[in-house]
């Protein structure tokens, strides 16, 4: 009997190489937790968008006795109305429960079977205005690295593919192991900041005074009540200046940045302590338990206690 979660990477013609060997570079370095197969439509090689072809061990049936799927991205000139030749019979071979996620310009296949109708979801901010005019029943988010809804996750481009498989090993077995994949594959546990940070921004003029310091500062003072003017008097800025500076470096208002940080901080309080809710909540300068609970559900969408309860179990 099988007891390993089996995981069956889906590589498509014209498949980028680098996104097709995360999973099994990040579940691979998880104890032996995940078993990663890869597989292609037909079982036959694939020509990848570099100059080389891949040949695979597994044809589409493997992916009948997957726990979860990885759809690894295509170059996105590839991405038409029309589903390639046989990726739609593909994908209707996976089991009813299976998980599925999708990698950077993959969620154009699951979107294209409809797989994502009625779904929050993500894909490259590239490609995001392209995705909404193919289909706009998708409630497409281009802001975040990745979203998990329910038994469908899809991810934004490249290294998020990274960001994606960790919280796949943090929500299956918890924050110890997942910190230990990411320290073994020499990557970040967690990536603050979402998509915005990397869209294409102007460089900033040689000897621009940075946000950096001041973003640090915050971090050490998260359980204090920190305002915009007192962010922009230690980077000694007008109000102004700072936030649109602060913006352009993070891709973020200095206001959604600090409650990100603030969720970030109390999900580690959770899974890591035994402090209340509200103890949590003050450490991490949200004024009230119930403010920690609107957050945190807004960000992930569940409570604390749901939160706690997943994760301490699993670690």
């Amino acid at each position: 009997m099988r007891t390993r979660h089996r995981v069956v990477v889906l590589a498509l013609e014209g498949v980028y190489p680098f996104e097709l060997g995360i999973p099994s570079r990040i579940l691979g370095a998880a104890d032996g937790h995940y078993e990663v197969l890869t597989c292609t439509v037909d079982g036959r090689p694939v020509r990848t968008n570099a100059d080389f072809t891949i040949g695979v061990e597994h044809g589409p049936e493997v992916l009948e006795t997957a726990d979860t799927v990885v759809i690894a991205p295509v170059a996105a000139d590839r991405i038409t109305e029309e589903l390639p030749d046989g990726v739609g019979e593909a994908l209707a071979r996976i089991r009813p429960g299976a998980r599925i996620v999708s990698i950077c310009t993959a969620a154009f296949f699951l979107a294209a079977v409809g797989l994502l109708d009625g779904r929050r979801a993500t894909t490259h901010w590239c490609v995001t205005d392209r995705f909404r005019r193919m289909y706009p029943r998708v409630d497409l988010d281009p802001d975040v690295l990745f979203v998990d809804d329910d038994r469908v996750l899809t991810s934004a481009g490249a290294a998020s593919g990274v960001d994606i498989c960790l919280h796949l090993v943090r929500k299956d077995h918890g924050s110890e192991l997942a910190n230990k994949v990411a320290r073994r594959c020499v990557v970040p546990p967690f990536r603050d900041g979402g998509q915005a940070q990397y869209i294409e921004q102007p460089v900033p003029e040689a000897g621009v005074a940075s946000t950096a310091a001041t973003r640090a500062w915050a971090l050490e003072r998260l359980g204090e009540p920190l305002a915009l003017a007192d962010l922009a008097a230690h980077a000694r800025m007008s109000l102004r200046t700072f936030a649109r500076r602060f913006h352009d470096e993070v891709g973020l208002s200095p206001g959604r940045w600090l409650i990100q940080q603030r969720v970030a901080h109390a999900r580690h309080l959770l899974e890591s302590s035994d402090l209340t809710v509200d103890q949590i909540a003050g450490r991490v300068g949200f004024a009230t338990g119930a403010s920690l609970r609107q957050h945190l559900h807004a960000s992930i969408g569940v409570s604390p206690q749901a939160y706690r309860r997943t994760f301490q179990t699993a670690r």
